[in-house]
């Protein structure tokens, strides 16, 4: 999760599953995007989604053959206690369940982390 004039590094690259050109923050981002390409039970991958009304955008939003929809943040898992990286999550976790998405998920370097209500 990124806010949405995020200056840094980004890769550009065009996944098989995706309908435009991704832009990749991180290393962690770049690998997980991959996985996800290569994952037969994904449909559909959406890449640093934003958020209305907010300046912020989540990093996947993807679909699965079975038309379920996620989300996975990506975070290196040394950031997960510093506060703008916890305000970051709790907004994306509460703008994605209000809008009737329950399956959203933590991605770290370390492991996977799925938070369902």
């Amino acid at each position: 999760m990124r806010k949405q004039k995020y200056k840094g590094r980004c890769e550009k690259r065009i996944l098989s599953k995706s309908d435009e050109v991704c832009r990749f923050y991180s290393d962690l981002q770049s690998k997980y995007a991959d996985k996800l390409d290569s994952d037969n039970g994904i449909k559909q991958i959406h890449c640093n989604v934003y958020l209305c009304n907010t300046e912020y955008m989540s990093d996947f939003l993807c679909t699965r053959k079975n038309g379920d929809v996620f989300i996975r943040e990506c975070v290196e898992r040394r950031f997960l206690n510093k506060p703008m990286t916890i305000k970051m999550l709790d907004i994306s976790r509460n703008y994605w369940l209000n809008h009737g998405i329950e399956d959203w998920g933590i991605v770290t370097n370390v492991e996977e982390w799925f938070i369902k209500k």
